[in-house]
C-alpha cells in the first residue's frame, strides 16, 4: 500500500499498521476514556480491522464493559504504557486507534464528540499558552 499508514508508540517498540481508516476520528469524553489516557477525552480514528496488525512490540490489554454495557479491550504497549488501539465485541470490522500514536498526524481529524454529559468542565480552552522554550 503507497500510503501505509502507520502509528508507534512512545518507546517505539510497539509499532502498527493500521489499514484502512474508516472515518477522521472522534472524542470520547466518557469516564472510562479519560481514566485510560489520563486526559481530559480520548482521540481516535477507526481503521478496518481486515487491514489492521501489530507488527512489534510487547501489547498488552485491558477488557472493561463501558457505561453503554458493551465490552471493550484496550490494548496498550508494555515497554511504555502507551495507549494504543481498542476493539468492541460489538463493532468486529472495526479497530479504533489512538489518535496520539498515529504517525501522520493528517488522518487525524476529528469530526464529532461522544459522552459529552461526561464532559470535565475544565476541558473546555481556556488555557494561556506557555512558550515552548519552558
Amino acid at each position: 500500500m503507497a500510503d501505509e499508514i502507520t502509528a508507534t508508540c512512545l518507546c517505539g517498540e510497539a509499532r502498527l499498521i493500521c489499514g484502512r481508516p474508516l472515518g477522521t476520528g472522534s472524542y470520547c469524553h466518557c469516564t472510562d476514556c479519560r481514566k485510560s489516557t489520563g486526559a481530559a477525552f480520548s482521540v481516535a480514528v477507526p481503521f478496518e480491522a481486515s487491514g489492521f496488525q501489530v507488527m512489534s512490540g510487547r501489547i498488552s490489554s485491558f477488557t472493561k464493559v463501558s457505561d453503554a454495557g458493551r465490552e471493550l479491550t484496550r490494548n496498550f504497549c508494555l515497554g511504555c504504557g502507551a495507549p494504543l488501539f481498542g476493539t468492541s465485541k460489538h463493532l468486529p470490522q472495526t479497530v479504533f486507534v489512538k489518535a496520539g500514536v498515529i504517525d501522520d498526524q493528517s488522518y487525524v481529524l476529528p469530526t464529532h464528540e461522544s459522552w459529552c454529559q461526561s464532559k470535565v468542565e475544565w476541558s473546555n480552552g481556556r488555557m494561556v499558552e506557555w512558550s515552548n522554550g519552558r
